[in-house]
């Protein structure tokens, strides 16, 4: 038993230091958020011109950054999915991942059902400083409070929309 309660010990200081450590990497690695402000409207893929600042001012609003190509992305856009059907504020910018006719065929064969702003030439995620996909950075009042990359699960997802929502 002391056993046991001593490697649980060991095991909570251990996902303690983990997520310090993702914390830290993240913190490191966030680009500047770009001037909302300076940004053109965008476009989603069914022809709705959209604004990340005005998305984002009513509750914290999750901007996924994938691309059709991308191995982590088949991984983690399920889970953006399921977030966006479940009434989470979410808009997705698919990188370098064709046309708009393209795009909605990909996703409607993936099952994928999330707001979609394409970003054929990479100028939009250039703007944001994102280089890796995937990456998820959230908004809450128009200001960046949360960014990370790489794989995430849905509760790592759901955890930072908590935290931008209520801290």
């Amino acid at each position: 038993m002391k056993l046991l309660r001593r490697w649980g010990k060991e095991f909570l200081l251990l996902l303690v230091l983990l997520f310090i450590a993702s914390q830290a990497m993240d913190y490191w690695r966030k680009p500047d958020s770009p001037d909302l402000q300076s940004i053109a409207t965008l476009t989603l893929t069914d022809g709705t011109p959209v604004s990340i600042a005005q998305l984002s001012a009513e509750k914290p609003l999750l901007v996924y950054f994938w691309a059709s190509w991308c191995g982590i992305c088949k991984l983690t856009s399920p889970s953006v999915s399921e977030l966006s059907a479940s009434g989470y504020n979410v808009v997705s910018v698919a990188i370098r991942s064709g046309d708009d006719a393209r795009q909605a065929k990909g996703m409607a064969v993936k099952g994928y059902d999330f707001p979609v702003i394409n970003d054929p030439d990479g100028k939009i995620s250039q703007q944001w400083g994102v280089n890796v996909t995937p990456t998820f950075v959230i908004y809450d009042k128009g200001e960046m409070v949360s960014y990370t990359s790489g794989w995430t699960s849905k509760s790592g997802l759901l955890l930072r929309l908590w935290r931008a929502e209520y801290l």
